[in-house]
């Protein structure tokens, strides 16, 4: 579960935003939901089409779209 603590650390320093406010670890992301996640210097941002239980990796990419 490395990705899972990783992400965990994440929110709990306040580096990942849900439509622009502080998510918490425990946050159910929703279809619609822009994500921004800071990684030092570089700002990730993805808008998520999709959300399930289980995908697999070649499916993940189709879960959700990459914003400028």
């Amino acid at each position: 579960m490395k990705r899972r603590t990783v992400a965990n650390e994440a929110c709990d320093a306040g580096r990942v935003l849900v439509n622009g406010k502080e998510a918490r670890a425990s946050y159910n992301v929703k279809e619609g939901d822009v994500l921004e996640i800071h990684l030092g210097e570089r700002v990730l941002r993805a808008r998520v089409l999709s959300v399930a239980e289980y995908a697999k990796k070649e499916e993940a990419s189709g879960l959700y779209t990459l914003l400028e």
